[in-house]
């Protein structure tokens, strides 16, 4: 194919991606889902699942493999302000008003589950094997799988919070809070995993800890005054600003990638040193254009997601490898939230909330999954079925707060009391960190 050829192609498949992504957001939003669980099923009727069964000489003229790296490169590209957005906005100094509750519900939601996801790696290693693990269920692919079943994603999370009037509430900010906390320790194991998982021709982990270490300390102790001393004089361009800072976003991407890792690291560590304003608040002109941009290009990150993922390919055992860890991965959450909520005083009703929130995986896992892709760690109807967990987690968000709503009630009504519904427990002062992309 011809170089003119193959733009054209991308050009034309960029409109499709981006047209039909956003619509089936749209209709997501309207069937009260985040705008993700539309973006998602879009790309994954845009793959092999629906399309390339379906009209499969379509899909090939449509998605050719020669655009491949053209479309993987921008949805990497995607990832890298996406997550340079999100590691701006993570601000963990909410911490100070409910520490102890938050650090106890964020170790629980997140020991919980890694242990359960490790355990199941260990005793069904043959049977996950089969599905896509490595063979043999190295040390990196069952960390992997443990962090696979523990993350809670922040963004979507926040979009469930806004929509259903818990911003501010006792179980919204604990949520929020904790969700924050649980994907810090997510990360941290997931670099543990891919410096494990390293290819042949890469340096020893070891080396490569080294270096990771050297270069994290750097961003931490010199990049914040050096950005603040250059991009935040007076009377400079807003555009400028978030201009330059894209760029160093893209070079900490960059050398992340280079040591082994992902992009996705460098990118948030990049968000993470960025200077606030003055009282610690975000600056909305570096806000809201990465939301927009984002919010645009993700869409590509979506169809690349579901270029790997084919329900059709899943035997009768996948399919109940799904169900398990969707059940797995629901009780886990649920039920450490909520416990450890409960020990910490919380109501039966908040706590019940707070469980059902970090349920909610969305965006983060896939992010995860497809860093363990890149790396060896899961592959085939494996990942299939983390995706499909993924998105029927996600989904399942909303009608368990429902439930949870409706026991409430009912419990009230019994009580004499107003419904949960009406009086959610407001947790003062404190607010829930600005959202990203949703």
């Amino acid at each position: 194919m011809s170089p003119d050829a193959m733009i054209t192609h991308f050009v034309g498949a960029a409109a499709v991606v981006i047209v039909v992504a956003h619509a089936a957001g749209r209709l997501a939003r309207w069937m009260r889902q985040p705008v993700i669980v539309g973006q998602l099923i879009a790309g994954i009727a845009l793959g092999p699942t629906l399309l390339g069964a379906v009209a499969p000489a379509v899909a090939r003229q449509l998605f050719p493999s020669a655009i491949a790296p053209m479309l993987n490169a921008l949805s990497q590209l995607a990832l890298v302000v996406f997550l340079f957005g999100v590691g701006y906005e993570l601000d963990l100094s909410i911490l100070r008003q409910r520490a102890r509750t938050v650090v106890t519900v964020s170790l629980a939601a997140f020991l919980v589950p890694m242990a359960a996801g490790v355990g199941a790696a260990l005793l069904f290693r043959e049977e996950l094997a089969r599905l896509g693990a490595p063979a043999g269920m190295p040390v990196s692919a069952v960390l992997f799988l443990g962090v696979a079943l523990s993350i809670t994603a922040v963004p979507v999370l926040t979009a469930i919070v806004r929509e259903n009037g818990l911003a501010g509430t006792l179980p919204g900010v604990i949520a929020m809070s904790a969700a924050g906390l649980i994907d810090v320790m997510g990360w941290a194991v997931l670099v543990g995993a891919l410096l494990d998982a390293g290819g042949h021709g890469e340096p020893h982990w070891g080396v490569r800890l080294g270096l990771t270490l050297l270069f994290t300390a750097a961003m931490l102790l010199g990049a914040r005054p050096l950005l603040r001393r250059l991009l935040w004089r007076r009377h400079l361009d807003a555009s400028y600003r978030l201009a330059m800072l894209v760029g160093f976003a893209c070079a900490s991407a960059w050398v992340t990638s280079a040591l082994g890792l992902h992009v996705i690291f460098g990118a948030l560590l990049a968000g993470a040193v960025v200077p606030r304003e003055a009282g610690g608040t975000l600056d909305a002109e570096l806000v809201r254009p990465l939301n927009d941009v984002s919010g645009l290009l993700l869409p590509f990150f979506f169809v690349i997601s579901g270029s790997n993922v084919s329900v059709g390919g899943l035997d009768g055992a996948g399919l109940v490898v799904l169900a398990l860890v969707t059940l797995l991965g629901v009780l886990a959450k649920v039920g450490s939230g909520l416990g450890a909520a409960r020990l910490c005083g919380v109501g039966r009703d908040d706590a019940r909330t707070i469980g059902v929130l970090l349920s909610a995986r969305g965006l983060t896992e896939l992010i995860a999954l497809n860093a363990g892709l890149q790396a060896g760690l899961i592959a085939g109807p494996l990942y299939s079925v983390f995706v499909l967990m993924a998105l029927a987690t996600t989904i399942a968000t909303q009608p368990l707060l429902a439930l949870v709503r409706w026991l409430a009630d009912r419990s009230g009504r019994r009580s004499g009391d107003a419904g949960y519904g009406d009086s959610p427990e407001r947790a003062g002062p404190v607010t829930a960190p600005t959202p990203g992309a949703g």
